[in-house]
This record gives C-alpha cells, structure tokens and sequence, in this order.
C-alpha cells in the first residue's frame, strides 16, 4: 500500500486544525485518500466522518450545527488523530473505534467479538412484520438465531412488547456482548441470550415466528471481502463453499421449533442465486426493504414441512 492510500498520521501535523469544521474536512480527505471502505452504517465519507467526529469529542450524535466552529483542545485532537488513525491506516470499520453502532434509533455496544448490525431484518421489524403480524400486542414466542450483538432480539422485544425472545447464538463470546446490550436496553426480564448450536439446546421449545441473519457469504466472496471486513469474527458472515452451509440446517431444523402458522425470516444478502440452486423446491416470498426484494425472505411452517 503507497504512502497516498494508507497516510502515517502524527498529532503535531495538524496545528492548523483547529475547529471541529476542519476536522470533519480533514477526515473526509484522509478516508477518501485511504480508499476506505463503507458497509457498515455509513455509505459514503462525509457521514461517517461527521459520526466519528462527534464520537471522539463526546457530542451528542445527530445535529453538528451547533459546534462547527467550536474549537478542538490539544487533548481531544489525540483521540481525534487515533480515530483517524485506526479507520484509514488499519481499516478498522467505525464502529469498532467507536465501541457503537446504531440501528432503527437504537444504539447497541459492539466490538471485534461480534459482527457490526446491519441487518436488513431491522426494517421489517420496525414495520411490526406487517401484515405477516396481524395483532402486534400478542404474546408471542420469538427466536432471534444467531444474534451476535443481540440487536435482532432487543428490537423484537420494542416492538412486540408483550412477546419473550430466545437470543441464540453459538458463540460464548458473542453473547457476552448480547447480556451486555440486553441489561443496556433493560430488557433482562423479555430477552433471553442462549448458547446452543442452532436449535439444540432449545430442548424442543417453538416460536410464533424465527428471525435469523446467519453466516451467509460464500468461500469466494470471503476472499474478496474488503479489509473492513476482516476485522470481523469469520464465523459470523462464511456460510462455506455456496454461503447456504448454516441456512441449509435452519431450515430443516426450524419446522420442529415453530407453532402451526408459525413462520421463518431469514437474511441471505447478495445470495439469492446460491439459494435457489440449493433450495429449487421452495418458494419463499422475499421481502421488500431498502437493499430491494432480494435480500430477506419469509417461509410459512406449512413451506418448510
């Protein structure tokens, strides 16, 4: 990597940046010579370099108007070059700098142990699942697999706030983050975090309806992954060879784990084709969100069986 793409920078070079306008600028300039690369939250340099400003100097996230012009001390322009730092020289993605990320409104903590949240599934869930969810007030029985940080389940519980959630994952680290997030949400009575190997230490127990953004990306996909991605656990996005290794066993395992007219969501990104191929005997009806119609699709328990 040339000097260009990836800058060394020392907090003496930058006595003339002196307000929180001319950080933001610098940042922006430094992430676009470094050709970083945005996919979890951000999409393009100004955002997320307004988001790590403000993370740095501990203002409030959302309207910068305020503090454009206000002026940035010599402690806090050491945070600021180490964010900058971190996120051109070592591609750390912004919200492992920042120890955050932010979904539907919600911020939830994060770090290398889990994979950064950005499902496509937190759409749907801030629309109740409609109409698939007919009487959101119900007390439903909701399975989250293979949570990670524990937002899927968390955000479940907003919105269905008379429903318990089953957050499962295989990973003890992992759910160590999710108990974190779930007493940060005060939600220790309606969320549940679970270590079990998909359903096997559910001991039979059945849902109205499964939410699941498993690994999905295939072995060639993975070699192509931008460094961002790298920072993440690996078994949380390779799904093996055709990306459908974990999706294969969710779906014959999840008709055993849903109530009749019960049903399954799943998130399989970029994968639909891979999907098809694997699965051309079902038909599943794939769910509009801001990605398209090609991303999230839902079975019946009837389509599974």
């Amino acid at each position: 990597m040339s000097k260009e793409q990836a800058p060394h920078i020392a907090v003496d070079q930058h006595d003339d940046l002196h307000t929180v306008r001319d950080w933001v600028r610098f940042f922006v300039s430094e992430m676009r010579r470094g050709h970083v690369f945005f996919g979890h939250g951000s999409s393009n340099a100004f955002d997320e370099a307004i988001y790590l400003v403000q993370s740095a100097l501990h203002l409030p996230i959302g309207d910068l108007n305020p503090f454009w012009d206000a002026r940035v001390t010599s402690r806090e322009k050491v945070q600021l070059t180490n964010f900058i730092t971190e996120r051109v020289d070592e591609r750390k993605p912004a919200s492992y700098i920042t120890g955050e990320a932010w979904l539907q409104g919600h911020s939830f903590k994060v770090d290398k142990r889990v994979i950064i949240p950005r499902s496509f599934i937190a759409e749907l869930l801030a629309d109740q699942l409609t109409p698939w969810v007919n009487a959101p007030e119900m007390p439903f029985d909701i399975l989250d697999m293979c949570t990670g940080s524990g937002c899927l389940a968390i955000l479940a519980a907003y919105v269905f706030e008379n429903a318990q959630v089953d957050a499962v994952d295989l990973s003890a680290e992992a759910l160590k983050v999710a108990r974190e997030n779930i007493h940060l949400h005060d939600m220790d009575s309606r969320v549940k975090a679970i270590e079990s190997d998909l359903f096997s230490n559910l001991n039979g127990k059945q849902y109205d309806f499964i939410l699941t953004n498993p690994p999905y990306v295939n072995e060639a996909s993975m070699k192509k992954l931008p460094p961002e991605y790298l920072h993440e656990p690996r078994m949380a996005l390779a799904g093996g060879d055709s990306g459908m290794d974990l999706i294969q066993d969710i779906l014959e395992q999840a008709p055993r784990h849903l109530k009749d007219g019960g049903f399954l969501v799943v998130e399989l990104g970029n994968e639909k084709l891979h999907f098809e191929a694997a699965f051309p005997h079902l038909n599943p009806i794939w769910l509009e969100t801001s990605a398209g119609d090609e991303q999230v699709f839902l079975l019946n328990k009837e389509d599974l069986v």
